[in-house]
């Protein structure tokens, strides 16, 4: 099978369920997004600091393609057969982010982004994940979206930053904090 199939020349592509729409539509955007933030994943996953969360990162991915199918799906052809968010996925995020929060001092400033090159692509999938999830609210004002999905990516987003924390910690840099001016 060819990669290249031409039926997207004229900038219109398929749903699953077949029916055609622009390359331009939100739902387009919206899954576009989540493909982003899964390369920005997978990014992370191959960061060296990250050697032990290799696992729970790909569970993640997964997650990311499985939203992206959901995402993908004609309004209406729901019945197609993929697989979806469960609550026990954000409980399993949620999980993660307690346990890495039980390694890191107490946040007393905002953190900005960098200090290493790997949290820096850390900061980087964190602020995808929100433009994903802002995507993602947008589509709901134009048709049903299961409420979990903004919810993982919300609790992602959070993970995200945490991970930020502890990779720096793990990294033995300091964070770069915001000193505002007086």
């Amino acid at each position: 099978m060819k990669i290249y199939t031409k039926t997207g020349d004229t900038g219109k592509t398929s749903l699953l369920g077949g029916k055609r729409v622009s390359k331009g539509h939100l739902k387009i955007d919206a899954y576009g997004t989540v493909d982003e933030l899964n390369s920005f994943i997978g990014l992370l996953r191959d960061q060296e600091v990250n050697s032990s969360r290799i696992g729970f990162l790909k569970e993640v991915q997964d997650r990311l393609f499985t939203i992206g199918a959901t995402l993908a799906t004609e309004v209406g052809k729901e019945n197609i057969k993929k697989p979806d968010i469960q609550e026990e996925d954000l409980l399993l995020m949620e999980n993660e982010i307690d346990q890495m929060e039980e390694k890191l001092p107490p946040l007393k400033n905002f953190i900005l982004p960098g200090g290493h090159q790997s949290v820096s692509f850390c900061h980087l999938a964190r602020t995808v994940c929100r433009r994903t999830e802002r995507c993602v609210i947008d589509l709901m004002e134009l048709e049903p979206v299961d409420e979990i999905i903004v919810r993982y990516l919300n609790r992602l987003s959070d993970y995200l930053f945490v991970l930020g924390r502890l990779m720096a910690i793990e990294l033995g840099v300091e964070e770069v904090t915001w000193k505002p001016r007086s």
